[in-house]
Parts: C-alpha cells; sequence; structure tokens
C-alpha cells in the first residue's frame, strides 16, 4: 500500500511539472503563464479539482511511446469562481506544444459532458500549436468530436474561449462555436491558415499577429468579443463576464440585493444635444440608467456604430444594445447588425432580459453595403430580436427612422415596453428629406424655394418628428422624462420578472444566416 501512495505522490508531482522546468521558464519568457497557473488564478482558491491527471498518449508511431507526459497537453477539471460551479480546461504549452491527440480530446469531451449533465458553465482556454501530426486522423477525429460537443452545448450552458497562445486550423471553430471569445494581445492569434500557407497561395506577406492577432479579431473580422494586456487581465475578464451569467439555459441569472431609493437621475436630462445632427455619446445614457460600475462591453472595438454589453439594473443581470451616434451616427449596417444579433441570441438563450436604446437615422446607404448582404445581415437582427422571448424593453432618445425603427426593438415585434424621450423623432425619414419629397412641387413652384422648404420641414418635424404621434398609436407606451429613465426601468424589468411567452412547436426557426 505504501508503495502505490509513493508511486501515486510520484506521478502527481510529476503531472504537475508540465513539459518540464525549461519549457516552463520559455512560457513565462514569453509573459505567459502555465496552464495550471492559469487555472489556479482562475478558480476560487483550493477550489480545483483535476479529472485526469494520469492520462498519456496512446501512440507509438514516429518514437513517440518514447515521450510520455502525464495529463497529455491539458489540463481538466471543475472548481467555482465566486462560489458556482464551473468546468475548465487548459491547454498546456509546454507538453507538446498542447497539441491535440486522441486522448488530450477525450479528456475534454469528458468534462464538456460533464459540463451539460449538471448545467454548468464551460470554460476553455487554448494555447496549442494544432493536431498534433504523429497522430494522424485520430487527431483530428477529436477535434470533430469537440466540435459536435460545442453544438450540442450551446444555448445549454454559457461556453467561453480563452485565447492564450496560438490556434490555428481546424482547432479555431470550437472557440468559434462557443459564446465569448477572449484573446491575450501580443501572445496569441487565431487563424485557419497560417502565414506561410498565405504566402505560398496568395503571394501575400503578413505576419501571424497582422492576420490574426488580437487586434485584427477585435477590430476587424469580429471573432474576438473581448482583449486583454496580459493573462492575468483576461482571466479576471472571464470572472466578470461569467457573474451576469445564470449556471444554466433553466435558470435566471443571479439578482443581487438592490434597494429602491431615488432613483433620477439629473444627469440625463442634458445628454442629448438640440440639434438633431450633433452627436453625442450614449455610453453616457448608459451610464446614467445602469447600476454603479456595472458595464461590460462586448466587442468594444468592432462596428463601434453599435454598442453591445452586459450590465445591471437594479441588482438585475440586463443585456444592453444601443446604438451609438458618435460612430456613422448611429446607423445600422452589416457589421452592427450582425454583432448586435449575436449577443441578442445569447441572452435570450440564457434568460437575460434586454434593453434596446435606440438613436438610428436608418440602414447604411451604398454598394458597398448593399453588395455585402445588408438586407440579409440587417434582418439577423430583425429576426432575433422577434424571436426572443425574454423581457424586452426599449428607450428611444432621439431618432428612429425608417425600417430601422421597426428592427430595433419596436413594439410591433414584441418589445414589451416601449419608452421615448420628449427628444425622440419617430418616422419614415428625417423632416427635411420628407420634405423635399412630399412638397417636392409646392417647393419648387414658390417664389423661395429654400424658405418654403424650410418651412415644410418644420410642419413635417411638428407632425410626425415627435414620439407622440407614435404613443397615441399606442407604439410607445409613455414618453418620459430623461431624469425619469432608469427607475421607469427598474420597475419594467420588476414587472417582467416571471414574462413566459409559449413557443410554437417546431423543431428550430431558419434564421437568415
Amino acid at each position: 500500500m505504501s508503495q502505490n501512495l509513493d508511486k501515486l505522490k510520484e506521478k502527481i508531482a510529476e503531472a504537475h511539472k508540465g513539459g518540464g522546468e525549461k519549457r516552463i521558464a520559455k512560457q513565462h519568457e514569453k509573459k505567459k503563464l502555465t496552464a495550471r497557473e492559469r487555472v489556479e488564478y482562475l478558480l476560487d482558491e483550493n477550489s480545483f479539482e483535476e479529472i485526469g491527471i494520469l492520462v498519456t498518449h496512446r501512440t507509438t508511431d514516429f518514437g513517440m511511446e518514447k515521450q510520455k507526459f502525464y495529463g497529455d497537453g491539458v489540463i481538466t477539471g471543475y472548481g467555482t469562481i465566486h462560489g458556482r460551479l464551473i468546468y475548465v480546461f487548459a491547454q498546456d504549452f509546454t507538453v507538446f506544444g498542447g497539441s491535440l491527440s486522441e486522448t488530450h480530446a477525450e479528456k475534454i469531451c469528458k468534462i464538456m459532458d460533464m459540463a451539460v449533465k449538471v448545467g454548468a458553465p464551460l470554460i476553455g482556454l487554448n494555447d496549442s500549436g494544432g493536431a498534433r501530426i504523429q497522430e494522424g486522423v485520430k487527431s483530428l477525429g477529436g477535434y470533430a468530436d469537440i466540435f459536435h460537443r460545442n453544438v450540442k452545448a450551446s444555448g445549454v450552458v454559457p461556453q467561453i474561449s480563452a485565447i492564450m497562445g496560438p490556434c490555428a486550423g481546424g482547432a479555431v471553430y470550437s472557440p468559434a462555436m462557443t459564446d465569448f471569445t477572449l484573446m491575450v494581445e501580443d501572445t496569441s492569434y487565431m487563424f485557419v491558415t497560417g502565414p506561410n500557407v498565405v504566402k505560398t497561395v496568395t503571394n501575400e506577406n503578413v505576419t501571424s499577429e497582422e492576420l490574426g492577432g488580437a487586434s485584427t479579431h477585435s477590430t476587424k473580422s469580429g471573432v474576438t468579443h473581448v482583449t486583454a494586456a496580459n493573462d492575468i487581465i483576461c482571466l479576471e475578464n472571464i470572472k466578470q463576464m461569467i457573474s451576469y451569467m445564470p449556471q444554466n439555459n433553466q435558470t435566471p441569472p443571479e439578482k443581487l440585493d438592490f434597494e429602491l431609493g431615488d432613483e433620477h437621475r439629473e444627469v440625463l436630462e442634458n445628454i442629448v444635444p438640440d440639434s438633431s445632427n450633433k452627436p453625442y455619446d450614449m455610453h453616457e445614457v448608459i451610464k446614467g440608467i445602469i447600476d454603479d460600475d456595472s458595464f461590460f462591453e462586448i466587442h468594444k472595438n468592432y462596428a463601434e456604430n453599435i454598442i453591445v454589453g452586459f450590465s445591471r439594473i437594479g441588482g438585475r443581470s440586463v443585456g444592453v444594445i444601443a446604438n451609438q451616434p458618435m460612430s456613422l451616427a448611429g446607423v445600422l449596417d452589416v457589421d452592427s447588425s450582425k454583432k448586435a444579433a449575436r449577443f441578442t441570441r445569447f441572452c435570450d438563450c440564457f434568460n437575460i432580459p434586454l434593453l434596446v436604446l435606440v438613436d438610428v437615422p436608418g440602414f447604411l446607404p451604398g454598394t458597398d453595403q448593399e453588395w455585402n448582404g445588408i438586407i440579409l445581415h440587417g434582418a439577423k437582427l430583425l429576426y432575433a430580436l422577434s424571436e426572443a422571448t425574454v423581457p424586452k424593453v426599449t428607450v428611444i432618445t432621439r431618432k428612429a427612422y425608417g425600417g430601422a425603427y421597426d428592427v430595433m426593438n419596436s413594439k410591433h415585434i414584441g418589445a414589451d415596453f416601449n419608452f421615448a424621450w420628449p427628444t425622440a423623432e419617430i418616422a419614415v425619414m428625417g423632416a427635411k428629406g420628407a420634405s423635399e419629397i412630399i412638397f417636392r412641387k409646392e417647393i419648387a413652384q414658390s417664389d423661395d424655394p429654400e424658405k418654403k422648404l424650410a418651412e415644410k420641414e418644420a410642419e413635417y418635424a411638428e407632425k410626425f418628428a415627435t414620439p407622440f404621434e407614435a404613443a397615441q398609436r399606442g407604439f410607445i407606451d409613455e414618453v418620459i422624462m430623461p431624469k425619469d429613465t432608469r427607475r421607469k426601468l427598474i420597475r419594467a424589468f420588476s414587472a417582467l420578472e416571471n414574462k413566459h411567452v409559449l413557443r410554437p412547436n417546431r423543431k428550430h426557426g431558419n434564421i437568415p444566416l
């Protein structure tokens, strides 16, 4: 018995060394934590329970039988974050470059299955050189096994991926199918084909960072939702992000203690400028509505004409979608539509209510947008908000023009409460454009066309570029003073807490992908 105990201690100690001191030192030289250090930092102290620590690969080709490491390049198990059960895997770059083998994949699949069975979030810390080429199709099969489980877990438990090193080839598709992807600046990258292949095929010279670094994917492709300066900040972001989410799709997000007080926010009274063409920062509106310091922005540097993120209002977790007048006047375009649609669907999957703040002059015109499918991508956002059954509340702060008014969580597509500030302009289009069309002949025949246009513009604005016509129709539930917005929202989301919608009996809808 004592002999076996000593052997067990030796094996565990060896497993904790990963690929050895030299490789750990190299990992640290790159300003990267080891896989075990990442897991220990991510989870509550002493809460990690490791699964599969003694697993080794089964390959005998190419002399691999002489190179075996306990754990086989991935640490898997469960623990807690802020007391909540979490399943986690962390690829160990010090062991075969974190490459995925048959047994490596089996370990990941095992905890994915357990996460779904018990209904707990799954976090993957990716740092891998890709498939272990010595195993051939077995490693490729391992990737497919993981992909299949990503799909089965989607909408059942939250899935978060952190890219904390290389992630290339087939490895990129698992993070892409999870709910959120985080990347570490300067030390991580993602791409399907690397710089050498790109050079061979297209004759382009590009670095790994330019092709698939954190900056590229957070600003250009939208693959990455959040970036961090280093491993520690990345792990802190995961901890914060998970706090807004429930354990699974059958439970609500945790509600923090909150007592209703004087919720008036005078600062909101002066945010919207007198001129409808002057921009303002929608972040200031969000700040004046939500609980203090509770906003966690998603996709901050991508499609900046729309803002999405998690917050709390009255202690409740809420997903915020807001047009941003500071960027492209807040118009909807291809990228912003995709960004908001994806976020909407996540919130709907996991019972997170939605707050939509509207200041949208319409869809971005031009051949570039039309040829890149603005019709299709705009329909994604329309579909997502129409399909969502969580509590949905809209506040129109200023412009709500044309089809974009319909798309941005209007009453017509199922919003529960629709509020508007007195500054709201709800119309088919701006007063000037509308007047030029409606009163074209009258203006042309006038002795002073410019004066006549100004008169007609004022006439149209008074009738339609206000929230009152929509309120009379019942499309707006209430026109509210900006300072009352936070109080109204706290009560609205409280009233909607037990909302229940019966869904039609169908396999699934066909979102315009």
